[in-house]
């Protein structure tokens, strides 16, 4: 059965919450003990009905707060699919929670507040989605019960997300007009608004298709860990541990060591369940190969097919999520996959405008949440790819030197090979 990954987003107390609760429980996904606990927690709507947000909203600081800080991940199923739900914070100074949320879903849901419109945190999401190459939007104005479920005002709505909408790469938007607190056109087709002929919000999930990258001639595999167990068993054993990025690994297939340039063979690849014949994108494998090659943490196996791709300078979009202001005479430890080496952010070419989604190249100041696009040069070579071509590959992060925290989200647009 196939699992839909996808994430909520949108701005303060837009419903996130209880549209994800409304959601599990009317597809049954409420297991008894969790109901029980949500009656003790005695959280009630204005109208006497049990708060379903208490579902996601996970950390105590949350449930006191009302508000979504930390990204709550969900699962549920129907007879069709599998889902995972990451349900991300509105507030503006947890964007970096959303980023971290949207990097491995295949739909983002965006919630609007049917009362206020579009806001400056639509706008944002919309665009790190684009950015983080998500092309499946659905828009849910939600609260439609608090506008007299009136179609102007979801009309007017969908009118100006169009607007925004065309300066940015998506290939699909949905608009569904919901009541979350209500269950209106959630799982349950709204009898209130008989002028919406569209699909409900589950129907649009079960019929996502997933489309899913297997090139295999485009394979790599970062090393995560060298495994030497040095057993009398298991002596000469020598394995690396890590995770397919992307296209297929098979037993037999020539590979390149990168950075090294050697050339080898795949000997066997196993798992906790024992050998299997071929690697798919995504998959945690053990991979053992020909030879004695002088491999470590940090190194990525990749096809033959492969060119020896390495770059040490590059363009990329940046999401800044540091608290203070972009320093370019700062030196940042650039983390891609594995690898880590030392970088600086030679130069900011412009900056996004999030109101107009515009490229602004006179304001190059970035603070926190701003997205722009930045130059980078790293101390060491690195193999990177296009984000388009390789999300794994093509992504990478900013870590401050001294306190290791992240600040920053990238994503590779344009390489200079050697």
């Amino acid at each position: 059965m196939d699992i839909l990954k996808f994430l909520t987003a949108g701005s303060v107390d837009d419903g996130k919450s209880t549209l994800i609760g409304r959601l599990l429980y009317d597809t049954g996904n409420i297991l008894e003990d969790q109901m029980e606990a949500i009656k003790r927690a005695n959280r009630k709507n204005d109208d006497g009905t049990i708060d379903l947000a208490i579902l996601t909203d996970g950390l105590k600081s949350e449930r006191e707060q009302g508000i979504t800080i930390d990204v709550a991940y969900k699962y549920f199923s129907t007879a069709n699919k599998k889902f995972i739900i990451a349900d991300t914070p509105g507030h503006i100074e947890y964007t970096r929670n959303m980023v971290t949320g949207a990097s491995n879903c295949d739909l983002s849901l965006i919630l609007v507040d049917a009362r206020k419109g579009l806001l400056e945190q639509t706008f944002r999401h919309t665009y790190i989605a684009s950015l983080l190459g998500i092309q499946h939007i659905v828009v849910c104005v939600n609260k439609m019960d608090m506008v007299d479920y009136e179609q102007k005002v979801f009309d007017d709505i969908v009118n100006d997300f169009d607007r925004i909408s065309s300066r940015i790469k998506i290939d699909r938007i949905d608009f569904i007009p919901v009541s979350a607190l209500k269950g209106d056109n959630i799982v349950h087709y709204s009898e209130r608004m008989n002028w919406y002929q569209g699909p409900s919000l589950i129907d649009i999930l079960e019929h996502t298709e997933i489309v899913r990258e297997e090139d295999g001639d485009n394979a790599s595999f970062p090393v995560q860990w060298v495994i030497r167990p040095q057993t009398d068993a298991l002596h000469d054993y020598r394995g690396y541990a890590g995770r397919v990025n992307g296209g297929i690994l098979r037993k037999g297939d020539e590979v390149t060591i990168v950075p090294s340039g050697v050339r080898t063979r795949i000997h066997s690849i196993e798992t906790f369940d024992g050998e299997i014949e071929a690697a798919l994108p995504s998959q945690s494998v053990t991979l053992l190969l020909e030879g004695n090659a002088d491999i470590s943490r940090g190194d990525t196996i990749v096809k033959q097919q492969n060119a020896l791709q390495l770059t040490q300078e590059f363009e990329a979009d940046l999401c800044w999520m540091a608290g203070d202001v972009l320093n370019l005479q700062m030196r940042f430890v650039l983390q891609h996959n594995s690898a880590d080496t030392l970088c600086v952010v030679s130069e900011v070419l412009y900056k996004i405008d999030i109101n107009t989604l515009e490229e602004n190249f006179d304001d190059k100041k970035i603070g926190p949440n701003d997205i722009c696009r930045v130059r980078i040069k790293t101390s060491s070579p690195v193999f990177a790819e296009l984000y388009e071509k390789n999300h794994q590959n093509g992504a990478a992060i900013l870590v401050h030197p001294n306190t290791k925290s992240t600040v920053g989200a990238l994503m590779i647009r344009k390489i200079n090979y050697y």
